[in-house]
């Protein structure tokens, strides 16, 4: 044997047995290497609204406390945050901003984890939504479901004909940079709860009846983002039960979304500070990591 080849097999054994005299397993000594991470997806991963501001992408409105931020601080992975306030799927693999790269630029061969919430923007889905049922909300002083009357299947008939397929495109685009990365998609923890909050109407000025109808909106939304994530093989972050009681409506401290009027963050109807740290110990305990 060469004398390199001997010095290397030495090491590699005494590596070993280092490992062994502190009693770590495999994954324990995996773990000392950090995740390379590349953090993906819109104002809700780039916690748009929130302080202090990444200085580094100012069109993007990302802080660095959201979700990305807090999950890398406590696994000690190595990230590269390129989310982006308003992206849609389109930008994971176009510019959204002139001096802004796509998305996907950030994954490479040898990233391992890749985390996003993607979707909601595709067709004006949020945004419309909810300034279109808020504008009929205040017309009708909040009573009926003037929205539901007047929009009807539409905002659901776009997420199927046009959000389904560009996301599959979108991840599909994230699966050929990185074919061995886990890829988690995280779903939208809720804006509105289930049912009418009479209390609510000064903070998010939704008919009562119109209340569940974007409730219901957002769980289809939610419902096709896991599709799509499935379809990919990625993992799918779910935020139903666990976001349940902590939607806009409700007072701070308990809720994760900030409400349209007389909020905390510049950029209403997006998580907190609050709501990043929970979606990223949810992401973190589905993941198994930390």
């Amino acid at each position: 044997m060469h004398m390199p080849a001997l010095r290397h097999v030495m090491t590699a054994t005494a590596a070993a047995a280092g490992a062994l005299a502190l009693g770590l397993t495999g994954s324990t000594a995996q773990a000392a290497t950090p995740l390379h991470y590349a953090a993906l997806g819109d104002s809700y991963s780039a916690a748009s609204g929130v302080l202090p501001v990444d200085l580094s992408s100012p069109l993007c409105l990302r802080s660095t406390a959201n979700y990305p931020h807090v999950l890398a601080s406590r696994t000690g992975a190595r990230l590269t945050d390129v989310t982006c306030g308003a992206a849609q799927t389109k930008d994971f693999t176009a510019s959204q901003y002139l001096g802004v790269a796509p998305q996907v630029n950030a994954v490479t061969a040898d990233t391992d984890l890749v985390t996003l919430t993607i979707g909601g923007n595709d067709n004006g889905t949020f945004i419309n939504a909810i300034l279109s049922c808020g504008t009929a909300g205040v017309l009708s002083g909040g009573q009926g479901h003037p929205c539901k009357d007047k929009y009807g299947t539409s905002f659901d008939d776009a997420i199927d004909a046009n959000t389904y397929p560009a996301l599959k495109k979108a991840l599909g685009s994230v699966r050929a940079k990185a074919p061995g990365a886990r890829v988690a998609v995280l779903g939208y923890p809720w804006i509105t709860p289930a049912t009418a909050d009479p209390s609510c109407f000064a903070k998010l000025p939704i008919a009562s009846g119109d209340v569940p109808y974007l409730h219901a909106m957002q769980a289809h939304l939610n419902a096709v983002v896991r599709r799509a994530a499935e379809e990919t093989g990625a993992t799918y972050v779910d935020f139903e039960q666990a976001s349940a009681g902590h939607d806009a409506c409700q007072s701070p401290g308990t809720r994760w979304i900030e409400p349209l009027l007389f909020g905390q963050n510049i950029v209403p109807v997006h998580p907190n500070a609050l709501g990043e740290q929970r979606m990223a110990e949810r992401t973190m305990t589905v993941l198994g990591l930390g």
